[in-house]
């Protein structure tokens, strides 16, 4: 056959574009796609048990390189399954190119098995989605797609490739894609009138995202934030934005609840967001979030979310860095002498009452005292053990506060966290992430409830020799569901009693380092605080995948759900 055809043309496009690793899960439709990449060594395909795993993979590796990344799966079923990973993705801004097959355009009319509207099926998960109709158009089509992935706001695409399209002749050029730059500054104007209205404050607020990080804004803000005395928050982000060991850091705004977040969007008389939305919550506060009377500010790429539910006075669309680079200049410029001590006045207040994990004592706990485990107790002493660099990816939930408390996130691509609500990301988007890092420690946090939902990522990383580390937050429930169901009988009047059956995962007791050594994966079950120490220095002995089943305390009654559910 003369020429090359569209599957051979396609891997050289994305190799064009530098993207080298696919992550995915084959099927039958497909099958002349992934014979042709026998034929390009230097695309990677990293192979995973199950679509979500192969999307949540790929979001790791995405959020570690901030590029556009591949993954590939399978038409009808495969993008179902895949379906609440790409919705995390999508509320994560995460730049995913999303390639799947159908059986043909010549089927299109017949209703054959697996056939469905798979551009509907993905519209409301990605950014842009669409099937390629023409050879003349393939490479055209995959070129749009990842442009509209890679381009701020980022998020994923979905580009459907019929197999007979990709079985032709393709006569197209391959050419690298064209990426617009984004780098847009505000006016003067803009920036002096955003200034005014900061300095004129007497309780400044910063509420920060994921922006900033992706914009290389940290120093930026942090700059800000001193220069005003101010606050800072942050709102729906996966990365570090700012030292969070910092005294003007105050923590989250959360995701649950409006009436958690609103004592704290409501203190300012000037409000200044960036690089992110206000605010990402399951029950969000339906009145006005902020003080009667205050301003608000607000310098985001994604004008979409700029005063979506709630007032701005001034809104920017432009980039994070260059906007709080201009402000800290103008605000250099224009501030008095009453206005810096002010601001003085409040940053010393910050140091005074902010106290880190440096100079906080951790009580010495006798190891016959406490049983069962405190996640506390088991990342004090990761944190001594670590080296470093190391990279954590957090979907500990419960636990994530004493993870933070005892290896502080500080600088951007050091530690990411989950977001966009589906479970089961902290093992994949570790591997993800180690897969281009591979020099550097990373270990992923996941819950027993969450992990469930990937733990087919372990084999994954066998197979590819991704030496990623793994630690299961084992309370034997969803301890988020009982804390949030607290919530719930509280705002009702509702007496605290058991908790739901549903929310209790104690029987039959899962055995995490089990199942990671049947799929290749050393691991080892920790259950007394003197198993700790020996548990990690096995774990960063290598750079082998290692998971450790860490058993912790939890709120659950094994007996009682054996006696009830075993109808």
């Amino acid at each position: 056959m003369a020429g090359k055809t569209g599957n051979q043309k396609v891997i050289e496009q994305f190799l064009a574009d530098g993207m080298d690793h696919m992550f995915g899960n084959p099927g039958t439709v497909e099958q002349g796609f992934l014979d042709a990449v026998a034929e390009y060594p230097a695309m990677k395909y990293i192979l995973t048990l199950q679509e979500s795993v192969a999307v949540m993979m790929a979001d790791g590796y995405a959020r570690a390189t901030q590029h556009p990344t591949l993954v590939q799966l399978h038409s009808s079923p495969g993008i179902g399954n895949a379906v609440g990973a790409l919705y995390q993705a999508k509320r994560g801004h995460a730049p995913l190119v999303v390639i799947g097959s159908d059986a043909g355009l010549q089927y299109m009319n017949m209703d054959a098995q697996m056939a469905n509207d798979l551009v509907a099926m993905m519209a409301p998960v990605t950014k842009y989605a669409t099937m390629v109709q023409s050879s003349k158009s393939l490479l055209r089509t995959l070129r749009r797609a990842i442009k509209i992935a890679g381009t701020a706001p980022m998020g994923p695409v979905y580009v459907c490739m019929p197999m007979d399209v990709l079985d032709e002749i393709n006569d197209e050029p391959v050419v690298p894609t064209s990426f617009p730059s984004t780098r847009v500054a505000p006016t003067s104007e803009d920036i002096d009138e955003a200034a005014q209205l900061l300095l004129e404050a007497e309780t400044p607020v910063i509420f920060a995202g994921d922006g900033v990080a992706y914009s290389g804004a940290n120093d930026a803000l942090t700059k800000v934030a001193e220069l005003l005395g101010a606050d800072v928050y942050g709102v729906d982000f996966g990365d570090v934005f700012i030292d969070t060991t910092h005294p003007l850091y105050k923590g989250t705004t959360g995701h649950m609840f409006g009436s958690f977040s609103h004592p704290l969007t409501s203190k300012a008389d000037t409000n200044l967001i960036v690089g992110t939305y206000m605010v990402p919550e399951v029950f969000p506060r339906l009145e006005d979030i902020y003080k009667p009377g205050a301003k608000v500010i607000h310098f985001d790429l994604n004008a979409y979310e700029i005063a979506k539910n709630h007032h701005v006075d001034l809104g920017i669309v432009s980039d994070p860095k260059l906007s709080l680079e201009a402000l800290a200049k103008a605000i250099e410029a224009k501030q008095t002498d009453a206005q810096k001590a002010a601001a003085e006045s409040r940053l010393k207040a910050a140091q005074e009452a902010k106290q880190t994990p440096s100079n906080v004592a951790q009580p010495e706990t006798p190891t016959d005292v406490v049983k069962p485990l405190q996640m506390a107790q088991f990342a004090n002493v990761l944190a001594q053990k670590v080296p470093a660099d190391v990279i954590i990816f957090d979907e500990a939930l419960t636990s994530s506060p004493a993870v933070q408390q005892a290896i502080p996130p500080r600088k951007p691509g050091s530690y990411f966290t989950t977001r966009g609500g589906s479970l089961g990301v902290g093992f994949p988007g570790a591997i993800g992430v180690k897969l281009v890092h591979p020099d550097k420690t990373v270990i992923g946090f996941s819950g027993d409830g969450g992990s469930m939902y990937t733990i087919q990522a372990l084999w994954s990383a066998v197979r590819h020799n991704t030496g990623a580390k793994f630690v299961v937050c084992n309370n034997g429930s969803y301890k988020l569901l009982q804390l949030n169901i607290d919530v719930y009988w509280k705002e009702r009047s509702i007496e605290s009693h058991n908790y739901p059956l549903s929310f209790d995962l104690s029987f039959p007791p899962t055995r995490f380092d089990l199942m990671a050594q049947s799929m290749g994966v050393d691991a080892v079950r920790v259950e007394r605080i003197e198993e700790i120490g020996p548990a990690i220095d096995r774990m960063l002995a290598d750079d082998k995948p290692f998971l450790i089943d860490l058993v912790l305390e939890g709120n659950h009654q094994s007996d009682w759900v054996k006696t009830n559910c075993s109808q």
